[in-house]
């Protein structure tokens, strides 16, 4: 398994990301935790914020239709796991995220630039597993 090097289209989406994180901050006072935006969309209680929640991630959700309309190719969305490991990976995120108050949009780009401890100990978390995950995949499995 191969992983691309892509520092120019990494540097682009992380200035997307944070330029997102800063506007949400500054424009709704609200923290940019996409796994808290996506779980509110199940909570049907305040339309409004719902209404924000849904654009969030629509505007999430769309980032292969803008690559093919600014390139006019579109982008290569395959993964080189199979379909229940994706799945799998995805309900253990989920839990992790459920036990450790957020996500990493929520603590490392947010919580980090709120110096937040909580976040910053969360974030070094997130980064070891990673780490180790990508070791015991790549080099014992």
């Amino acid at each position: 398994m191969e992983t691309e090097f892509t520092p120019l289209a990494s540097f682009g989406g992380g200035l997307l990301i944070g330029a997102a994180a800063v506007l949400l901050m500054a424009l709704h006072g609200r923290i940019l935790g996409a796994t808290g935006i996506l779980g509110g969309l199940f909570r049907l209680s305040d339309l409004s914020d719902w209404a924000l929640r849904a654009a969030l991630v629509a505007g999430m959700a769309a980032g292969p239709l803008v690559y093919l309309l600014a390139t006019g190719t579109a982008p290569e969305l395959g993964q080189p796991v199979p379909a229940w490991a994706v799945a799998l990976g995805g309900l253990i995120v989920g839990l992790g995220v459920s036990y450790g108050g957020g996500c990493t949009s929520g603590h490392g780009v947010c919580g980090i630039a709120r110096f937040s401890r909580r976040s910053v100990v969360a974030t070094i978390c997130f980064m070891a597993s990673a780490v180790l995950t990508v070791f015991v995949l790549r080099h014992v499995v």
